[in-house]
């Protein structure tokens, strides 16, 4: 049997986890852009090392 939830009375419960899903949203978006940009500043600053760099050095 399936069994559903019993319905709220108001709408208002709706809209605010309509907007609780926005803001995660948007922080959840925020945050990965922080991530990308700080991933790609990352690898701009530092050389990859070969190989042959490695051998060298030690």
């Amino acid at each position: 049997m399936d069994r559903k939830p019993p319905k709220t009375a108001g709408g208002a419960a709706g809209e605010n986890r309509g907007d609780r899903l926005k803001a995660a949203l948007k922080a959840n978006i925020a945050r990965r852009k922080a991530q990308a940009k700080a991933r790609g500043a990352g690898t701009q600053q530092q050389a990859p090392l070969t190989g042959a760099s490695r051998d060298k050095e030690g």
